[in-house]
């Protein structure tokens, strides 16, 4: 394992050196080295390695969505408003409906194979749109009409719209049905996880007080203290599931903001130190995520696989268009967030293979599908993002 580890880092760094030489997003390095050296290629990750490595990639999640909290103004994200609401399902359910409806006439699929594989694709990728937003928080590029704080929150909570959709579906197409209270665990997985934030946050602030009455804590504590108790709200979402739907991820971007909002001075210390521990874990996240890609199903899918891509994309973009209508964001600015929602990543590598492992019908062309749409849309969204980002939008 600790082998691996090695490969992982030294490759890892190596393929982000030479994607950025070439003028390409480190990302792209990072997801092609994951391909060479996972487990259907060359195999130089061991077994122990990739049995904990969806453990590892949201471990690694966890840190940058700390960061994200810790950078983002909430009096800039209340200025938002709708669009940030419809960013969250509007692009999400248009690209959906476009699988639904297309898939079976192009792919020979049911309508119940292209309903899951709709929700595996329908949903952005945190794992890279949200180091892109927190950098653009940093430069203050696009803050003045809170394009980056918008995405931001569009894409957290778009990941937890389509997750309940996959789940239903998947449901529905092993011959079980959905009731609407299926449906109902969004908003109780988004109020929920928002509440459970602001207490762990609140909490956490008022220790730090108490504790340093009595003597000062190290700004590294700190950083332990909160990321431990953010795996452990991860840890609640995973206890409640039986029960009721509470959104981890959202819980801790919610703690991080509290953080803010209490002390900004410390929230700033807190991130920069955030942001040098996300050095390691992005190569860590984007590798495992090339790791977990089987390129072979690729194959499978055939060029009417890379035209419903294209297709459900453009279909999509519309959506994002419709969310932004009405703001006061000029065509630049809706061009940048239509990009932004292109790539697809982390969700797919997640659930892409679930409905082939569970005997779905149709299961290895939905793997196949979510595999190539991690090919095309993640080097193609996080290259339009870097290229644009200083063309499309100005700095505050």
């Amino acid at each position: 394992m600790l082998l691996s580890l090695g490969y992982i880092f030294l490759f890892g760094m190596t393929s982000a050196w030479i994607a950025q030489k070439c003028k390409l997003p480190r990302i792209i390095g990072m997801l092609l080295c994951g391909i060479l050296i996972g487990p259907y290629m060359l195999g130089l990750l061991d077994e122990k390695t990739l049995l904990i490595s969806q453990e590892i990639r949201k471990m690694a999640l966890v840190v940058i969505l700390v960061k994200a909290g810790l950078t983002l103004n909430i009096s800039d994200l209340k200025k938002v408003g709708r669009p940030a609401i419809l960013m969250s399902f509007v692009p999400a359910t248009a690209e959906f409906l476009a699988y639904r409806f297309l898939a079976p006439g192009l792919l020979g699929v049911t309508g119940a194979q292209a309903a899951v594989m709709g929700a595996v694709l329908a949903a952005v990728s945190p794992a890279v749109v949200v180091p892109r937003m927190v950098h653009l928080l940093e430069e203050k590029r696009g803050t003045n009409h809170q394009i980056p704080q918008m995405i931001l929150a569009g894409a957290s909570l778009d990941d937890i719209y389509v997750i309940v959709l996959f789940s239903t579906f998947l449901t529905m197409a092993q011959g079980g049905s959905a009731s609407f209270g299926e449906f109902l665990r969004i908003p109780s997985s988004i109020l929920l996880g928002i509440l459970l934030g602001v207490v762990c946050g609140w909490g956490l602030m008022l220790f730090f007080g108490w504790f340093e009455k009595k003597e000062t804590i190290r700004d590294s504590y700190k950083v332990i203290i909160t990321l431990g108790l953010a795996f452990v709200m991860l840890a609640v979402e995973t206890w409640l599931e039986p029960y009721v739907a509470v959104s981890g991820l959202l819980a801790i971007v919610t703690m991080a903001c509290v953080i803010r909002i209490k002390d900004v001075t410390m929230s700033d210390r807190l991130a920069s130190r955030y942001g040098k521990l996300w050095l390691a874990c992005e190569i860590l996240l984007f590798v495992l995520v090339g790791a977990a890609v089987d390129i072979r199903f690729t194959m499978m899918a055939g060029p009417k696989a890379i035209v419903m891509i294209l297709v459900a994309l453009v279909v999509r973009s519309f959506g994002v268009v419709l969310c932004v209508t009405g703001t006061q964001l000029n065509k630049k600015e809706r061009l940048y967030c239509v990009l932004a929602y292109l790539p697809k990543a982390t969700v797919q590598a997640a659930i892409g293979s679930v409905p082939m492992a569970m005997g779905l019908p149709g299961g290895e062309m939905i793997l196949s599908v979510a595999v190539l749409g991690i090919l095309i849309t993640a080097p193609l969204g996080a290259i339009l993002m870097d290229y644009t980002e200083t063309r499309l939008l100005e700095k505050e």
